[in-house]
């Protein structure tokens, strides 16, 4: 295979304005289902501003400044209980027949505490009692080997834990029922999420690309991350922007500085809305060639897994053909070569070495290969999200949000004719400047392809 710089012409493949809306009837079976899978007499959820993926995904209602819990009961109660900022905004949640509860020591420290300041107390007002079956759902779940202690332990402030062990007894760790990476309620999602998911990655991606479309020399990192042009969408992680040269690594993770780069930096950025993250590394260069060669190296390892990925494929063997082809070029990835996403940047991965975990329709993707070893000054990276569906997922999708479907059609299109890269149609490509790598950002209109 091989791969060359090549003039490509990016296609204005449209902007969705209005963010698709996830039906009441589906958070409703959601709950549901959680609740069922569960198999507790009451299934509890945490979220916070930074964890919020899993009670958004149940009810569309996630806490902003303080703490809150969705309380799923065995009469089919249906409740969120948090402080007294959200009490107000709680009311957004798309999920019906939900009551809001208000417990003031979720609050910020400082705030009124004259009315409902026991957490304790509030559970058992809700109907919570001793011997009653308690599951516990937290941001992650830790794996056997992570832990050897007596009773359960979770990802879940203390303070929480230990109200509902006064009120209930033990509690058990239910993660699992909404973060496994296949059982997961969340690792395979539905066409009106996917839709969603495609908003927030087309604005993402173009944030993206106006970023690096619009970089100059002479830019410093914050007139450069500016040009992204946020509009309020909702983020799951903070926006990215870093540069460094020869004696400084290029840490992808940083926010923007006053840092000016110069020619010969590498730099990188990053954007991310719920659903959708887009990242792309490279060389403030028009003119490279030690660089391109080992972009072009992790540009075929980023194509192994467009041509590994499939339905029924193992993770494992997704793994192998990333780390093999990378390995040729002397790379490696750095993390798992992708993983399931979602509101929150990182869901759950089954893409690990020897996984025998398999690939089904509807899971939502983060091709997420950031290559090592790179020099001082030096980064690649080239991640966008996808969505593995097939035929009976993509003719619900195009039934219910043409243009989205016909967004996919005319992404697909477009990597076929200019980047040269045959998409299966069971991959749908979210991400409105899929596979483009231009690894030197000096060098307008030029970017990897194949052939």
């Amino acid at each position: 295979m091989s791969i060359k710089l090549s003039p490509v012409t990016l296609p204005d493949f449209g902007t969705p304005l209005a963010r698709p809306v996830i039906p009441a009837q589906t958070y409703a079976a959601r709950v549901s289902a959680a609740y069922a899978a569960a198999g507790c007499d009451w299934l509890v959820v945490y979220a916070d501003r930074e964890h919020f993926a899993n009670i958004v995904f149940l009810t569309g209602f996630e806490p902003r400044f303080e703490e809150a819990l969705l309380l799923l009961g065995p009469r089919g109660e249906r409740v969120i209980v948090t402080g007294n900022e959200n009490i107000d905004y709680a009311p957004v949640a798309g999920l019906a027949d939900i009551a809001v509860y208000l417990c003031q020591s979720l609050s910020l420290m400082g705030q009124d505490r004259s009315l409902k300041p026991n957490l304790a107390a509030v559970l058992r007002e809700l109907g919570l009692a001793k011997g009653e079956r308690v599951g516990l759902v937290g941001w992650k779940y830790v794996e056997a080997s992570e832990w050897d202690g007596p009773k359960p332990t979770f990802f879940v402030p203390a303070y929480v834990v230990d109200s509902l062990a006064l009120v209930v007894g033990d509690i058990v760790d239910a993660t699992h029922v909404l973060m496994h990476p296949t059982a997961g309620l969340r690792a395979v999602v539905d066409a009106d999420q996917i839709a969603e998911a495609e908003w927030a990655a087309t604005r993402a991606s173009l944030a993206v690309w106006r970023i690096i479309s619009g970089f100059t020399l002479g830019d410093n990192e914050l007139m450069a991350a500016s040009r992204m042009g946020y509009a309020g969408e909702p983020m799951n992680c903070h926006p990215m922007f870093s540069t460094g040269d020869a004696s400084l690594p290029v840490i992808g993770l940083k926010s923007p500085s006053a840092r000016q780069p110069a020619r010969g930096d590498g730099v990188t950025t990053a954007v991310s809305f719920w659903g959708g993250l887009t990242a792309r590394g490279g060389l403030v260069s028009d003119h490279d060639d030690d660089f391109v060669a080992v972009a072009s190296a992790y540009f075929k390892g980023l194509l192994a897994w467009y041509e590994t990925a499939d339905i029924g494929v193992e993770g494992g063997a997704i793994h192998e053909a990333v780390v093999s082809t990378l390995a040729e070029g002397g790379l490696r990835s750095a993390l798992n070569p992708g993983h399931l996403t979602g509101h929150d940047e990182w869901m759950n991965s089954p893409i690990r070495p020897g996984s025998t975990e398999t690939i089904a329709s509807g899971m939502p993707f983060q091709i997420d290969i950031i290559p090592v070893p790179m020099p001082a000054g030096w980064t690649l990276n080239c991640e966008d999200p996808v969505t593995v569906a097939d035929a009976s997922l993509r003719a619900e999708i195009a039934a219910r949000h043409p243009q989205v479907a016909a967004r996919f059609e005319a992404r697909r299109a477009y990597v076929r004719d200019q980047i040269g890269v045959e998409v299966r149609d069971n991959i749908l490509l979210l991400s409105s400047i899929p596979l483009t790598l231009p690894p030197l950002w000096l060098k307008k209109g030029y970017a990897l392809v194949k052939g």
